[in-house]
């Protein structure tokens, strides 16, 4: 198989869904090593997920490594050029149910350990700290524009523009994986910071359909949001970006 677009992006999104999801199911599931680890564990955890996930994507053919469909539009919004979604978004979603597939491999024996149905759903997808549509959705929306502003932001101090910074080629990734713990640590507090809409929808996907005991609702209910406001807060942060900035 060549290395393609499609196919990094696929596998650089699964391996960021291993790592991710699978520092949550360390945190949370009971009997492993990690557990009750923390919320500096899990933000730290998804940091490295997602700079792991870039190099992979970058190895595997893709070198946008967009691994999210929000970065995907968000991109498309500010360059007015829309023709990676289709092919992208695909991978990333096939990526992110693959890698949730992985997760519930690894921890097999954990599920049917842990009591606590809601704890099993956070090992794949999102949920509100406190329920309240409005303000859920407008978290996901804010932290999602500050994700897009900043990996913008990050691509315009490259080596291309040394009067911008000159960050050097290959550092990208590093600091993309620390925009993702800031936002987690700063803003994750009240959705859990999907900001991926493939990252919830998946893995959310993969809960539905996996043999998992005790497992409990997959909160469909909840579930339109982690994917609608990133996808809205994307197209918002391009926009401005590209009236404003560039």
């Amino acid at each position: 198989m060549q290395p393609s677009p499609f196919l990094g992006e696929l596998v650089g999104t699964m391996i960021l869904i291993v790592l991710g999801n699978g520092v949550v199911s360390n945190v949370v599931l009971k009997g492993t090593k990690g557990n009750s680890g923390g919320w500096i564990v899990i933000t730290a955890g998804w940091g490295f997920a997602v700079m792991i996930g870039v190099f992979t994507a970058n190895v595997f053919g893709s070198a946008a490594a967009h691994l999210n469909p929000a970065v995907t539009i968000g991109f498309a919004v500010l360059k007015n050029d829309y023709s990676l979604l289709a092919s992208f978004i695909p991978a990333q979603l096939i990526g992110a149910f693959l890698g949730a597939v992985f997760v519930w491999l690894q921890y097999l024996p954990h599920w049917k350990a842990t009591s606590d149905p809601g704890a099993k759903l956070a090992c794949f997808a999102t949920d509100p700290a406190i329920r309240k549509t409005g303000a859920n959705f407008l978290s996901e929306f804010l932290a999602t524009i500050m994700l897009i502003v900043g990996i913008v932001a990050i691509g315009y101090a490259d080596s291309s523009n040394p009067e911008k910074g000159g960050i050097p080629p290959g550092v990208a990734p590093y600091l993309v994986g620390l925009l993702v713990w800031s936002i987690g640590l700063s803003l994750g507090g009240t959705t859990g910071y999907a900001i991926n809409p493939v990252r919830d929808l998946g893995p959310r996907i993969a809960h539905a359909i996996l043999p998992i005991d005790n497992k409990g609702s997959s909160d469909w209910g909840y579930g339109w949001i982690p994917v609608l406001a990133p996808l809205l807060g994307a197209a918002v942060a391009g926009f401005l970006m590209r009236m404003i900035a560039l």
